[in-house]
């Protein structure tokens, strides 16, 4: 993969790897990619969760996910 044609402005081909930032149990970081992120404004850095762990999902979010993790078999959400 080429990057001509691109931008050289600094930084502007970076690419950053973000994972979840919740905290498990025994203080071990969850290992899932973090796709969603969030920031209360553009002064303050985004945080980063995979859907499991993201805290701002609505009611109907959090049912379905409920709902998909017990048909896969458990998989209890302690939050």
């Amino acid at each position: 993969m080429s990057i001509e044609g691109h931008s050289t402005a600094p930084g502007a081909n970076v690419i950053v790897e973000h994972y979840c930032e919740h905290r498990l149990a025994d203080g071990t970081r969850c290992k899932e990619w973090g796709g969603w992120g969030n920031s209360p404004s553009p002064a303050v850095p985004t945080r980063w969760w995979c859907w499991e762990h993201f805290p701002h999902k609505t009611f109907e979010q959090e049912q379905a996910l409920r709902r998909k993790q017990e048909a896969a078999g458990g998989g209890k959400i302690i939050q």
